[in-house]
Order: C-alpha cells, then sequence, then structure tokens
C-alpha cells in the first residue's frame, strides 16, 4: 500500500523517465510555491493564483533554473539535462522550445529529489525564488 511518506532509492528514480519525474516535480514546485505565498500573506485566492502563475510558468522557471546551475551536484545536474532532452508530447504555449525545455528539466530535476526524500535540498534551491 502507498504512504506519502514511501520514497524511492537514487537507482529506483533514475528509472523513472524524466517526463515522469517532470510530471511530479510540476505538482511538488506548484504546491511549495503556493504554500510559501499563503504563508507570507493572507491574499484573496486571485490574487494569489496570479502570483503563483507568474512564478511556475515555463518563462519564469526557465530563468530559474539557469541560475540554479552552478549550485547542482553532478547527479543534479545529469537529471537536470535528462529531463531537458527528453521527448515531450506537448509544447508551452508562450514560452520558447528552449524555455519549455529547460523548464522540464527542472521540473525534473525537483521530482527526482522529491521521489527520493530531499526535502531540505528542494528547501535550499528553492529558497530564494518567490519573493
Amino acid at each position: 500500500m502507498f504512504k506519502l511518506s514511501d520514497k524511492l532509492s537514487a537507482h529506483e528514480a533514475t528509472q523513472l523517465s524524466p517526463i515522469t519525474l517532470a510530471f511530479i516535480g510540476d505538482a511538488v514546485y506548484t504546491l511549495y510555491v503556493r504554500e510559501k505565498l499563503v504563508f507570507q500573506k493572507d491574499e484573496k485566492g486571485g490574487e494569489l493564483n496570479k502570483k503563483t502563475s507568474a512564478v511556475v510558468k515555463a518563462t519564469a522557471q526557465s530563468e530559474f533554473v539557469l541560475k540554479l546551475l552552478p549550485l547542482l551536484t553532478a547527479e543534479e545536474s545529469a537529471i537536470f539535462r535528462r529531463g531537458r532532452n527528453a521527448k515531450k508530447g506537448t509544447k508551452a504555449k508562450s514560452a520558447t522550445v528552449a524555455e519549455y525545455n529547460n523548464s522540464t528539466g527542472f521540473e525534473a530535476l525537483i521530482g527526482y529529489l522529491y521521489v527520493t526524500g530531499n526535502i531540505e535540498r528542494i528547501d535550499y534551491l528553492l529558497s530564494e525564488n518567490i519573493q
């Protein structure tokens, strides 16, 4: 039976497709952004949604991950590259191909860190992104 606290080993996580890692990473990142905004200030739902969308869109993720690259370990960089270079079934609506690829790599990295239980590392990498 699955429990929210279940985690994968690094080896098991690297066996997942980068698109699967990006799928979970997208959800984790969106939740992180939403929680941080709610904890900063009690605002109406519409305003929170607008602020969340501005941070989680592909163009913003791409810009942010380029700043993060020097902080990544070799293992994290490899996960990012796998996600960035993965074949995607969809295209971004308002981002360039490069921005969309970078955002997928970013989401794959966040997904990998999450499924392996590296919550502290996620906190460290994301701590300065949401204003």
